[in-house]
């Protein structure tokens, strides 16, 4: 999966089961495909027995304006859940902050971690 592995996928967002199947039709988040249909994925992926909506590793194409205008914020109309933010100076450890930005946990993987250049 590409979900924190790359530079952009690092919102986990949360949402609402009438939400999940939003495809940024209208354009409103920049630099995403107007056909960026989850939908079916966060349904597959989705645990039924704990009820309707899911949550799905989202862009943060956006997150950097104010107000937010990424697909979390806009193409689901959802706050994340959380954001990996890979640490300076060497990137190896990252921290986890909610929407406000407030650290919730930090660490240091073991293992391969992503290329550099996508940290």
């Amino acid at each position: 999966s590409h979900a924190f592995n790359d530079d952009n996928h690092c919102d986990l967002t949360t949402m609402r089961g009438e939400v999940s199947f939003n495809s940024n039709s209208d354009g409103a988040v920049a630099m995403i495909s107007r056909g960026n249909q989850l939908g079916p994925h966060i349904e597959k992926a989705s645990l039924p027995e704990l009820g309707v909506g899911g949550s799905w590793s989202t862009c943060t194409n956006g997150a950097h304006l104010t107000p937010p205008s990424d697909v979390a914020h806009v193409q689901f109309s959802s706050r994340i859940a959380f954001k990996l933010v890979w640490a300076p100076p060497d990137f190896t450890t990252f921290v986890l902050v909610d929407d406000e930005g407030r650290e919730l946990k930090r660490g240091t993987p073991t293992g391969r971690l992503p290329p550099a250049h996508a940290r």
